[in-house]
Order: structure tokens, then C-alpha cells, then sequence
């Protein structure tokens, strides 16, 4: 897959099928709708191609109430990838993009740079300076510029459901709503399951692995990854869950995953610490700092809890392991 911004373009005189969105999660919701842009253009013999942007808008438009991200850059780059599109343009959000109207938008990147032939975007999509620019409006715009728009609901069973700028409609019956807030709002309630379902892959965060307060071996006798995850992405609701930690390499490795306040070792009158990922590899023995390393939760264990003698708080983390194994279906050492 080719990754370009529009300065970098060149006019495509064969065109393009186009999608335009944030695609945060590149949920199941979005992946339907990048099944519906694939056939398309495999039936026009175009190129298959995704307007996204470096950046949630929200950060430049109400950065006070902008959403934690499902995906940072390079995750939502390397979905939309897997999914089958043949290029990604990425358009630099900033505060003269929020003012552009969604007429100069279509012209200068969809139209302009891709030559869009079919523009495919889910039904509720809005774009443009005062979020004025939506399906409606695209198929007028198309009407004059020459390119046909499909509108699709975004769900999670039932097939896709896309509507076509004329007569011709797939319609596939009961289907639930699939949206990046939606997932978010589970992440944050710790039913990472649920989002699962939602995401069609594990929930994942990424960020590199760091130096804790050595506890984990020294003290409990199971050392776990403390993971650095950037600011402003969604991590799950503090708690214990199984799931796996993706090394470097590409390595899966069976975990036990903590995401939590540390209370047993907190000091009741102190300020409240920042929530910390902290990954126990099932099995694995080797040195992780320094090392990016991705954190995927498949579902949660139970809730943190704080102990009066650190031995307990061994065994319950020992008994975590072996909770996490049975769920994930990892043998016994």
C-alpha cells in the first residue's frame, strides 16, 4: 500500500475509488464499508484509495472534548493495509483544513489529486468547514464533477448495507451500528470482549517498554513489560485482563495484563499515580527495554484490588496467570 499526502500526488488520469474518513479502529463497521470500496474498484479497474488524516479533527476543532484514539497513525495505516486498499493519502489536519469548505475539499483532493470516479462513505458522514459537507451534498457535487457516491451503514452483522447514488441498493436486513465512540465507550467500561467484537481483532495499545520500580521480579517473582502508552489513546478501564503482547518481531506472546493504580503499594495519603500498563509474558525470560511492544486485551480478568501482605498479592497474580492461560488457551509450563 502506498502512504502519500496530497502534496505528493500527482493527478491520477485513470482515477480512483475513494473513501474519506477518520477510520479510527478500523472497526468492523469500516471494514465492511472497505470491502464495498474494493469491489468498486475492482469493477471500474481503478486503484482503491483512503482519505484519512494525520490527526482526530477533533483536536483541532474542540481539543478541550477531542476522543481518546483506538489507533494511533501507524496501527490505522497498517489496518487499512490489511484490508485491501491499494493507497492512503494522509491530509494534514490543522486550523486552515477546519476552514476549508467541503466544495474546495472534494476539489483539491478527492476530485483533483485521485480523480475520484465513485466516492463511498458511510451514511451519517460529515465533512467540511462546519461539518456542512455530507452525502447529499457529495452527490450533487458529483453530479457536476462526474462521480458517483455509495452510502453505507456501518454494522456489525447482517452484511453490509450500501445505497447507491441511484436505484441500485443492497440491502441486508437487521444490523447494529458500529461506531469508533461506541468501541471507545467500551474500552473505557474494561469490556475489551465486547470491543473486541466490535474492532474484529483485540483492542491494542502500543508505546515502548520502560524501567518500573523493579517489584515485579524482585518482589513478586514475576516480572512484567511496564509500558509506556502515549497520551491520548484509549486505554481499558483499571483492571486485570488476559491477553498478548506483540513483540518487535511480530512475536504473540500469551499475557497476563495489569492496568492499574498499584494501590497495595500506594501511599493512602498521597497523590493518585497515573495508570500503568504493566505485561507479565506467560513463559517468556528476556530483556524488553527499549523495545516497542503492542499490548492487545481479550478479555478482562477481574477488578484491582489492594492487599495488606505482599505474598497475597503474589498469589492473586500467580492465580491471574493461570486464569489468563485457560482463557487463552495456553499449556501449562
Amino acid at each position: 500500500m502506498q502512504v502519500l499526502t496530497p502534496e505528493e500526488m500527482a493527478e491520477r488520469a485513470e482515477g480512483s475509488a475513494v473513501t474519506i474518513g477518520t477510520y479510527d479502529g478500523v472497526h468492523l463497521g469500516h471494514r465492511r464499508l472497505l470491502h464495498i470500496l474494493r469491489a468498486q474498484a475492482d469493477a471500474l479497474g481503478v486503484p482503491a484509495a483512503v482519505v484519512t488524516f494525520d490527526r482526530h479533527p477533533a483536536t483541532v476543532i474542540r481539543p478541550a472534548s477531542a476522543p481518546l484514539l483506538l489507533t494511533d497513525i501507524d496501527q490505522k495505516l497498517e489496518l487499512l493495509a490489511s484490508c485491501g486498499v491499494d493507497l492512503t493519502v494522509v491530509v494534514a489536519f490543522d486550523a486552515e483544513r477546519a476552514n476549508e469548505s467541503a466544495e474546495d475539499f472534494v476539489d483539491e483532493v478527492l476530485g483533483g489529486a485521485l480523480g475520484a470516479r465513485v466516492i463511498v462513505v458511510g451514511e451519517d458522514f460529515h465533512f467540511g468547514h462546519g461539518r456542512k459537507g455530507d452525502v447529499t451534498l457529495l452527490r450533487q457535487i458529483g453530479g457536476d464533477r462526474g462521480f458517483d457516491v455509495v452510502a453505507v451503514a456501518l454494522s456489525s452483522d447482517g452484511g453490509p448495507d450500501a445505497k447507491g447514488s441511484g436505484t441500485d441498493e443492497q440491502n441486508a436486513g437487521e444490523a447494529t451500528a458500529v461506531s469508533s465512540t461506541r468501541i471507545r465507550a467500551l474500552v473505557a467500561a474494561g469490556d475489551v470482549a465486547a470491543a473486541a467484537h466490535l474492532l474484529a481483532r483485540p483492542h491494542e495499545v502500543r508505546g515502548e517498554v520502560v524501567h518500573g520500580n523493579g517489584r515485579g521480579g524482585s518482589q513478586l517473582g514475576m516480572p512484567t513489560a511496564n509500558v509506556a502508552v502515549p497520551d491520548g489513546i484509549a486505554v481499558p478501564a483499571i483492571g486485570i485482563y488476559a491477553g498478548w503482547c506483540r513483540r518487535a518481531d511480530g512475536s504473540l506472546h500469551a499475557s497476563a495484563i495489569s492496568v492499574g493504580l498499584r494501590p497495595t503499594f500506594a501511599d493512602p495519603g498521597g497523590p493518585t499515580p497515573a495508570p500503568l500498563v504493566e505485561a507479565h509474558l506467560i513463559g517468556f525470560d528476556g530483556d524488553l527495554y527499549g523495545e516497542r511492544v503492542g499490548v492487545a486485551f481479550a478479555e478482562r480478568l477481574r477488578e484491582e484490588l489492594r492487599f495488606d501482605r505482599v505474598e497475597d498479592l503474589a498469589e492473586q497474580m500467580w492465580a491471574d496467570v493461570a486464569a489468563a492461560r485457560r482463557i487463552l488457551a495456553e499449556p501449562d509450563d
